[in-house]
């Protein structure tokens, strides 16, 4: 029984302080400035502009599945190690 009151209790509070999430708008600490625009670029960057990753960052996914295995092409790079 004791258990159960731990569990639940542990529950309800992480409930609770996932629900206390700030969801203003991002500003930079007091004192301090978002980074300059960066060399020809018109304006700054935007905090909504540096949150959002790059497709480098985070490629999009293929989900393209083999439909018969193929011969692998010859690699011009993947030489044997020296020695």
């Amino acid at each position: 029984m004791n258990k159960r009151w731990s569990v639940g209790i542990l529950m309800i509070g992480t409930v609770l302080l996932a629900a206390c999430g700030n969801r203003g708008e991002l500003e930079p600490p007091k004192g301090q400035s978002l980074p300059p625009a960066v060399f020809g670029e018109p304006q700054a960057p935007t905090s909504d502009d540096l949150l959002r990753p790059s497709t480098q960052a985070q490629p999009e996914r293929s989900d393209e599945l083999l439909r018969r295995s193929e011969k692998r092409q010859d690699d011009k790079f993947d030489l044997p190690p020296p020695g």
